[in-house]
C-alpha cells in the first residue's frame, strides 16, 4: 500500500522541478529517460502500478546508480568517475537548478521501494523496450549533433569521421534493450515477486 503523504510529497516535488526544467531546460530535456522516469514515477505512485515502476527502474537504475558515484565521488573524494553528473560542479549554473537535480538519487531509491511493495511485471522488459524505440528516434530527430547528446543517440566526436549517424542510432536501440534493460531484468525478476495480476 502506497501511503497518500508518500503520494503528495512526490507530487510537490514534480511542481517544482517541471517547470523550473522547462525554464531553465527546455522541453527537449525531458527526452532524457531520467526525466520519463522521473515523471512516470509520480504517476505510477497514484495508479500503483507495478507495470511502469518497473519499466521505469530498468530504463534508470544502472544509470542512475552510475550517476550518483560520479556526483558523490567528485563531491567526496575528487574523483572523476564520469561526466554524467559533471553539470552539478558547474557554478555558472544556479545552485537551486543544480540541487533539483538530485533527483537522481532519490529515483532509485523510490522506484525499488515501489517495486518492493508492488512487486516487479516482467513484461517490462518489453514495454520499456517498446518506449526507448520510440524516445530514441524522436531524440535524435529533434537534436543536432551541436546540441546535447540526448539519452546518447549522437555519434561522440571522435567517433564522428568512422561511424554513420543512423548506424550509431541503430546501435543504442540494441544497446539499452540488450546491454542495460537485460541483465537489470534479470535482477529485478530475482529480488522481487512477480506483480500480482
Amino acid at each position: 500500500m502506497i501511503e497518500l503523504w508518500i503520494k503528495l510529497a512526490y507530487s510537490a516535488l514534480l511542481a517544482v522541478i517541471l517547470p523550473t526544467y522547462v525554464r531553465w531546460w527546455g522541453w527537449k530535456n525531458f527526452l532524457w529517460f531520467s526525466d520519463i522516469a522521473l515523471i512516470a514515477t509520480g504517476i505510477a505512485l497514484w495508479l500503483h502500478s507495478s507495470l511502469l515502476a518497473s519499466m521505469m527502474a530498468l530504463a534508470v537504475l544502472l544509470p542512475e546508480l552510475v550517476w550518483s558515484a560520479s556526483y558523490f565521488g567528485r563531491l567526496l573524494f575528487g574523483l572523476r568517475m564520469t561526466d554524467l553528473a559533471g553539470y552539478m560542479f558547474d557554478t555558472r549554473k544556479p545552485r537551486f537548478l543544480r540541487a533539483l537535480s538530485l533527483f537522481h538519487v532519490v529515483l532509485p531509491v523510490v522506484l525499488l521501494w515501489m517495486l518492493h511493495e508492488l512487486g516487479y511485471d516482467r513484461r517490462a522488459l518489453i514495454a520499456q523496450t517498446l518506449l526507448a524505440w520510440i524516445v530514441l528516434p524522436v531524440s535524435y530527430a529533434v537534436t543536432t549533433p551541436q546540441d546535447e547528446n540526448i539519452n546518447w543517440v549522437r555519434v561522440p566526436a571522435r567517433l564522428r569521421q568512422r561511424m554513420p549517424p543512423l548506424a550509431w542510432l541503430a546501435l543504442a536501440m540494441l544497446a539499452f534493450p540488450i546491454g542495460l534493460y537485460l541483465p537489470t531484468h534479470v535482477a529485478l525478476q530475482a529480488l522481487f515477486s512477480p506483480a500480482s495480476r
